[in-house]
């Protein structure tokens, strides 16, 4: 992966300097490049919030929910490759902070949680204290790697620790829980330690693959007629988009990407087929199983590439299958492979390019197909669009031709973020964000605030459903206070939608109805702007009126349940 390296803020100091851990905690953490911090005040972090009070520098947006800092820390370095810090108490706090962690691990997005806990005297082993946890054990399966702080003179260390870890190889959470008793100690630290650049502790550079395996690949590609393109979100963490495309270009390739790649194909692109997996539909279903050579690029094969058990990529031998990553246990383990790479994206994309050769060309014809039947697609849901109620397909034709170009767009909700797959326009990476991982409903609201926080100059929304929007609506509060002015349109058809299909399939319904909530005028009363719409002609002006009101804003839009036409390709992920 790419690891970008700044100068330090502080000037390198020598000699010794006595700090409470709290204060060397913070001092580490900004000579890291880490400026974003997100959370809710405790006592026991007493000393941290003391310290970043002090220090105008960094940014720290208290919101209503542990959950949400660390949706909003992820946020951050997925809209910009920079580390952020969600911050816990301890006790409940830990374990709230657990199911925004769990969206960061399954999508493979690094960020830092630090949680507190009692003195080491009354949790090892715990003796019944008010609000006692064990961190480590509440956060060890949605983090890539955990520690507790014995002592304040291992803090630079085990920053510096979690930091590699979440950067270098496959990339993900970390989270160290800290003693209050060892934030507020008092240590005589290495003034040199503290303020040394972040470069000097991280692995620089870009790791190539093998020569002779790259000369295979080549070969197999070489030898293919109807050659697929497969991004993931290895090619945004290598910042490869520009080599995917010329290889898709120079092969005359099918190219095709996973929800965390979403705009490394642009969807303007005369040979656009779709996003990979159950929501692209039948040209990417035809894509996956037709070709001869695939070329995956920092891909883990998750269910949204599968009918069931069996992955649309049938892998080595029945097709070429070249998977290149940075995790070289990620190679072979969900398919086998004719060849796998092992290293940096953007490295390898570029070997590739140097080594076929100008006679490797996929069939034209194939991919022609394939754009016919994708524009097919996209007429039937045009056609769906023309309903004289309210279509969910209509309600999305219209956000995506009222975004400013610039936009950054999360997709929440269920349903509701298969009409935003297909029907909001991306032209480049980090600037669509799906929670395919986890498919946590309910983590836009915050994750679009970290977007905000991180891109200030940048409209950002939050397109979800009413379910999903009610799972965290208090950070309207959050968003209010910090003047984060985040649109949140919801797709409301006043029911778990997708629930209440499968009963009404089922013949029952039972507690899917979310009737008689009026969202615009909960906005309101967090002080955010609020309106309904109820015609299709209405959503784009009121788009430009919550823009122009420079506040949060909700935009409640009555719209009903109609299942999407994939909706069968889905259920065959969950099988």
């Amino acid at each position: 992966m790419t690891i970008t390296h700044f100068s330090p803020t502080t000037s390198v100091a020598s000699g010794t300097v006595r700090l409470t851990g709290a204060q060397a905690l913070v001092r580490v953490l900004e000579n890291s490049d880490i400026r974003n911090f997100f959370g809710i005040v405790g006592g026991n972090l007493t000393g941290i919030f003391k310290e970043l009070d002090s220090r105008p520098e960094l940014n720290y947006t208290g919101c209503r929910h542990e959950a949400a800092g660390a949706f909003m820390a992820t946020a951050v370095y997925n809209s910009t490759g920079q580390l952020a810090v969600a911050l816990g108490e301890l006790g409940p706090g830990t374990l709230n902070l657990a199911s925004g962690l769990g969206v960061a691990f399954n999508n493979n997005l690094p960020m830092i949680a630090i949680s507190s806990t009692w003195p080491a005297e009354k949790t090892t082993p715990l003796v019944g204290t008010m609000m006692e946890l064990d961190g480590i054990a509440a956060t060890s399966a949605v983090t890539k790697w955990s520690a507790r702080v014995a002592v304040a003179s291992r803090i630079p260390s085990l920053v510096r620790w979690a930091i590699r870890e979440a950067l270098t190889g496959r990339p993900g959470p970390v989270h160290l829980d800290i003693p209050g008793d060892v934030l507020k100690a008092e240590h005589d630290y290495n003034a040199a330690e503290l303020d040394a650049p972040i470069q000097h502790f991280l692995p620089a550079g870009r790791t190539p693959a093998d020569p002779a395996q790259v000369i295979e690949a080549a070969k197999l590609i070489g030898e293919g007629r109807r050659i697929l393109l497969l991004g993931g979100g290895g090619v945004v963490h290598a910042d490869a988009t520009e080599e995917f495309r010329r290889l898709a270009a120079k092969l005359g390739a099918a190219s095709t990407v996973t929800q965390m790649a979403i705009g490394v194909v642009r969807t303007d692109s005369p040979d656009f087929i779709g996003h990979a997996g159950a929501l692209g539909g039948v040209p990417v279903v035809r894509a996956f199983q037709e070709a001869d050579v695939v070329i995956a690029v920092g891909c883990k094969f998750s269910s949204w590439i599968k009918d069931g058990n069996d992955s649309l990529v049938a892998g080595w031998p029945l097709q070429q299958l070249i998977h290149i990553d940075v995790d070289p246990t990620a190679i072979g383990r969900a398919q086998p492979v004719s060849v796998g790479l092992v290293g940096d994206a953007k490295a390898i994309l570029s070997q590739l390019l140097e080594a076929v050769g100008q006679d490797a060309v996929s069939d034209p014809e194939w991919l022609a197909s394939l754009v016919a039947d994708q524009q097919e697609r996209e007429r039937e849901l045009g056609r769906l669009a023309d309903d004289p109620r309210l279509h969910p397909a209509a309600v999305a034709i219209e956000i995506g031709a009222a975004l400013p170009e610039d936009a950054l767009v999360v997709y929440d909700g269920g349903h509701t973020s298969f009409w935003t797959n297909d029907l909001t326009p991306a032209f480049k990476p980090r600037t669509r964000f799906n929670d395919p991982g986890m498919a946590q409903i309910g983590f836009g609201t915050p994750f679009a605030l970290g977007l905000k926080t991180a891109n200030p100059e940048k409209a950002v929304f939050n397109v979800t459903g009413d379910g999903s929007f009610g799972f965290t609506l208090q950070e309207l509060d959050t968003a209010r206070r910090y003047g984060l002015a985040v649109i949140n349109v919801i797709h409301n058809n006043e029911s778990w939608g997708v629930i209440e299909q499968g009963q009404r399939n089922a013949g029952f319904e039972h507690g899917a109805q979310l009737t008689g909530t009026d969202y615009a005028a909960i906005a309101r009363g967090f002080g955010c702007f609020g309106e309904t719409v109820t015609v299709r002609s209405e959503i784009g002006p009121a788009i430009r009126r919550a823009l122009e009101s420079g506040l949060p804003a909700v935009l409640d839009v009555r719209t009903w349940f109609d299942p999407h036409p994939n909706m069968s390709y889905f259920g065959g992920t969950l099988r």
